[in-house]
């Protein structure tokens, strides 16, 4: 497999780079589209609304560019024949996490469209850090390599 791959690595690289960047614009904005959402009245036009951007969100932007960043980090791992090296063990391990979280998100825009706010403005605005702090780890992981 990596003889077929090797010669796409660098196009493998920058399509998984770019839908990151899809990826990790989306889990940055949803949880703030939460905060605003949260302060409409449930059933209210502007509570439509919000649940209609978080919709599309999810369905236009996070859930493919996720679907997409798996399936290239994949390639791109098998291209370099890295899955033996405990750097990107360590960074699956994180993007594992970042995919839970994105479900997470996912399950609480539906309970926000059906009217539930389980969670506090302070609390999804911690929440929005996680991306942050994940990224910033991968980063290293994947300059630094240091293991």
């Amino acid at each position: 497999m990596q003889e077929i791959l090797a010669p796409f690595y660098l196009w493998l690289k920058a399509g998984h780079v770019i839908f990151v960047i899809f990826w990790m614009a989306g889990l940055f904005m949803l949880p703030r589209l939460f905060v605003y959402h949260q302060e409409s009245a449930p059933g209210s036009p502007e509570h439509a609304q919000w649940v209609q951007r978080e919709t599309r969100l999810l369905k236009i932007i996070l859930g493919p560019s996720m679907i997409v960043v798996w399936l290239l980090g994949i390639a791109l791992a098998l291209a370099s024949g890295a899955f033996s090296q405990g750097w990107l063990h360590a960074k699956l391990l994180i993007v594992l996490g970042l995919s839970g979280y994105h479900g997470f998100l996912s399950a609480y825009a539906k309970k926000l469209a059906r009217g539930e706010r389980t969670l506090s403005g302070k609390a999804l605005r911690l929440l929005n850090e996680v991306p942050g702090v994940a990224a910033a780890i991968i980063v290293v992981l994947v300059i630094v390599k240091p293991f």
